[in-house]
Parts: C-alpha cells; sequence; structure tokens
C-alpha cells in the first residue's frame, strides 16, 4: 500500500514539474519581445514572483508555525540572496550567445525558483506521507494547487529568457529545470514526514526571502529603466493579482 502511495507521490510531483513548462507554451505564438514587451515582461514576472513569495510561502510558514521560524527564514533567504549578488558580481557568466549582467540575471531567476520548487515539492511529499494519519487527498489538492502555481511561475522564468532571445524550446526546458526539485525534494519528505514537516516554515520563508530580494534588486529595476512607470506598475499588479487569483479555488 506505501509502495503505491509512493508512486502516485512520485508522479504527482513529476507532474508539478512538467506544468512549470507551459508558462512558456504562450511563446510558441507571440515573436521575439520588443524592448518595450520586455520591460513589461520584467515587470509581469516580478509581480508573479512577489505574490508567490507572500501566498504561497510567507503566509503558509506564519500558518504552521507562527512568525519566528518565518522571520528566520526571511533573514537567510535574504542573506543567501546578498551573499550570491556579491559572489557573482566579479564573474562573468554566458548562456548561449547572452551575455554580461543579461546572463547573470537570468541565472539569479533560474537559481531563486530552483531554491523555491525545494519546499514546493517537500510540501507534496510531506502531504501524501500525511494521508496515512487521516488527511485524505491531501496530497491531491496540494499537487494540482502547485501544478496551476507553476503555470505562471514557468512564465516568470520563459519572460527574462525571451527578453534576451532564447528559443522557445529552451524557455521551456528552463522553466521544467527550475522545478526540478519538486520530485527529488518530495521523496524524502514522503518518508520523514514528522522531519519535514518542522523544516517546512523555514524552506518556505527562504525561499521567499531569496524571492523578494531578487524582485526589487533586479526585474523591477530591470523594468523600470526606460519605461513607462505607470505601464510598469501596471505589469507588476497584474502579475501579483493573476498569483492571487488563483488562491480562489486553490
Amino acid at each position: 500500500m506505501e509502495t503505491q502511495l509512493f508512486l502516485t507521490m512520485m508522479t504527482a510531483a513529476i507532474i508539478t514539474m512538467l506544468a512549470t513548462g507551459l508558462g512558456a507554451v504562450p511563446f510558441y505564438f507571440v515573436p521575439k519581445l520588443s524592448p518595450k514587451w520586455s520591460r513589461r515582461g520584467y515587470a509581469l514576472a516580478g509581480g508573479v514572483m512577489l505574490s508567490a513569495s507572500v501566498f504561497d510561502l510567507i503566509f503558509p510558514a506564519i500558518r504552521r508555525s507562527g512568525y519566528p521560524p518565518a522571520l528566520i527564514g526571511l533573514l537567510l533567504g535574504t542573506l543567501f540572496f546578498i551573499a550570491s549578488e556579491y559572489l557573482m558580481s566579479d564573474q562573468e557568466f554566458q548562456i548561449g550567445d547572452i551575455r554580461g549582467r543579461s546572463a547573470r540575471r537570468i541565472l539569479l531567476v533560474l537559481g531563486t525558483l530552483f531554491i523555491h520548487s525545494f519546499p514546493e515539492g517537500m510540501a507534496v511529499g510531506v502531504g501524501y506521507g500525511a494521508e496515512g494519519s487521516g488527511t485524505e487527498q491531501l496530497g491531491l489538492l496540494l499537487a494540482i494547487a502547485i501544478s496551476l502555481q507553476n503555470i505562471p511561475e514557468g512564465l516568470a522564468v520563459a519572460l527574462p529568457l525571451r527578453a534576451e532571445g532564447v528559443s522557445v524550446n529552451r524557455c521551456v526546458l528552463f522553466a521544467i529545470a527550475s522545478s526540478l526539485p519538486q520530485p527529488l525534494a518530495a521523496a524524502p519528505a514522503f518518508f520523514a514526514v514528522t522531519l519535514f514537516q518542522q523544516l517546512l516554515p523555514y524552506a518556505l520563508t527562504f525561499a521567499a526571502g531569496a524571492m523578494g530580494f531578487l524582485v526589487f534588486t533586479e526585474l523591477i529595476p530591470e523594468g523600470i529603466c526606460g519605461g513607462d512607470r505607470t505601464e510598469i506598475g501596471s505589469a507588476i499588479a497584474f502579475g501579483f493579482l493573476l498569483m492571487m487569483a488563483l488562491h480562489l479555488w486553490f
């Protein structure tokens, strides 16, 4: 019975990972982004990620364990991103034909969403592992909710990549790769439910701290640079509300 439940859980976790790739699908029907739409894209991605950090990471952590673990996780996540920025500042990065600051920004986006995927995978594993204790269908509901939320997060990955001219196929692959930790983290969480339940609030807010810092230091400034502030503010608000609206159903 446990083996069957584990296989079901891993299937659900893999589906949540693949759902992230759907966020890049619209770019099969959209030509190369102009500089104006690139700025809007960065702002939209910032709004999506900011909303995800609040509603999918910080609030659940506070509901689980209160404010102290949330504050610790946020602080550690912020310090981690500051350290990453410092270590990467003098390095020269290249992704395909993209170099310099643009390549560095893309790596930060991918790295931050990669970190963000660990607690989501943990949540799926804990949800399925806890089903034996009477929380029926919890894992399935979590997997469905995370899959739906991963679609706009995949869009947040694809937008800066597409803005720099990365092919749509590679955007899809990068989006899926950013969620690779979900099935990887789900497996140990399934077998060590109690331990991972205790770690989850810290993991959630650690990711939120890194993500929030990325939004305010990279994505929003990039959107505002040379753009109309009203348009950029509207794109941020739309991205934020898009992710928020998903919580009306899940």
